[in-house]
């Protein structure tokens, strides 16, 4: 059990971080699951029926990203806290990306750049292909 208020927003600012990760890597999940049914869905399903699934994938990661967005503005709370009560308060994450965080464009770009790394384009650049392939000989 935490002794002070600091302690007891640190423990629940990390209970809620690791929370936050985690739904990251559910919605990590989610899209591999699109990217195996639309790989099998030439396969295995009219393509009404593999529409249909791919909408309530995506439909569950938008409800994913909405709690996790809940768990951030808790984050951010408890990072102004934390920051009022000391100069270099820990548990400061969110708000310090918050406070750098470029314009629409800047992070336009964050995003390419990240996307355009080799362990984030291998398995994207191989199915596109292979989409590609499959629509030409169909």
């Amino acid at each position: 059990m935490p002794n002070t208020p600091d302690q007891a927003l640190q423990q629940e600012w990390h209970t809620l971080q690791n929370h936050h990760e985690q739904h990251e890597r559910n919605a990590l999940l989610i899209k591999l699951a699109a990217v195996a049914l639309a790989a099998a869905s030439p396969l295995a399903l009219p393509i009404w029926s593999a529409a249909s699934l791919l909408l309530v994938l995506w439909l569950q990661e938008g409800i994913l990203r909405t709690s996790q967005s809940r768990l951030g503005e808790r984050i951010l709370r408890i990072e102004q806290v934390l920051r009022a009560a000391a100069p270099a308060a820990a548990c400061q994450l969110h708000s310090e990306w918050l406070a750098g965080r470029p314009g629409t464009a800047g992070l336009l770009a964050e995003y390419v750049k990240n996307a355009l790394r080799p362990t984030v384009a291998f398995p994207y650049v191989p199915l596109l292909l292979l989409t590609g392939l499959l629509a030409l000989a169909g």
